[in-house]
């Protein structure tokens, strides 16, 4: 299963998925659209970890090696926010998520630019919000489709950039997905990833974790060696993320970024 952009709180054995409630559906409308003030109001805090989806892409795609008439996908999409800033670069975008309700607001924010919800405040106080989609970007471009990272349909073709954010911690089997990457991506295509590493055996069995455990400690290294068959690392950085899950309580993450270039092989 798609899990991408997400917290501590679903696992992949629960038969019920809290990604398709309105509470973590408004938290991650915030994430992805919430205006700066909107998000953190105070004079304090960490307001380079805000605009989270948008520096993923900002920071991390190399726009002048982007060719004209570019694809872009966007696996673990969540609700759309970086599918629309590599809409601002590429001309045909696709963003999979597994939600049907992340799914239903992005392709509602394609179609008509903006999506009203409710999102925690304190207690059972809720406050009213509005999504925008972000301006000057080319909506056509983008289509939205549910899905599974690790069976994805094997229709979906190449691309010259892949962006899979924050999601093979949240995989029971992220090498089912890593390994389909040489498929998408094409020669000389750029392969974006974040990751926290933040493995926990409620989401991904131990035996399947790329790092973090006795015998395998470094999770990047691991990465690295599921990955450089085929790709060759050109950046990693870290990125600071802000979740707000209420007025007073936040998730701050320090992401793991990297860029890769598919080999010509």
């Amino acid at each position: 299963m798609i899990r991408a952009w997400r917290g501590q709180i679903f696992t992949y054995a629960d038969p019920m998925n809290v990604y398709e409630t309105e509470p973590l559906l408004a938290q991650y409308l915030m994430l992805h659209y919430g205006a700066p003030e909107e998000v953190l109001p105070y004079a304090f805090g960490p307001k380079n970890a805000l605009d989270f989806p948008r520096r993923c892409v900002e920071d991390l795609v190399a726009r002048h090696e982007v060719p004209s008439g570019a694809r872009a996908l966007d696996v673990g999409c969540s609700v759309g926010r970086t599918s629309f800033e590599l809409a601002r670069v590429c001309e045909e975008v696709i963003g999979i998520d597994f939600s049907a309700s992340f799914i239903n607001a992005a392709n509602t924010l394609r179609e008509k630019a903006q999506l009203d919800y409710t999102r925690p405040h304190e207690g059972a106080v809720t406050l009213r919000s509005v999504a925008a989609a972000p301006e000057n970007v080319d909506r056509t471009r983008i289509a939205f489709e549910t899905g599974d990272a690790m069976d994805l349909r094997p229709d979906l073709g190449t691309f010259d950039v892949v962006l899979a954010c924050n999601l093979i911690c949240r995989l029971p089997e992220p090498m089912r997905f890593l390994s389909r990457l040489k498929e998408l991506v094409k020669p000389g295509g750029q392969l974006i990833i974040t990751t926290p590493f933040s493995w926990m055996e409620e989401y991904t069995p131990r035996e399947n974790w790329l790092g973090g455990c006795e015998g395998k400690s470094d999770s990047f290294l691991g990465l690295k060696h599921a990955l450089q068959p085929d790709f060759e690392l050109q950046l990693e950085h870290d990125m600071p993320m802000l979740i707000k899950e209420h007025a007073r309580k936040y998730q701050w993450t320090v992401v793991q970024g990297s860029r890769w270039l598919r080999r010509n092989t």
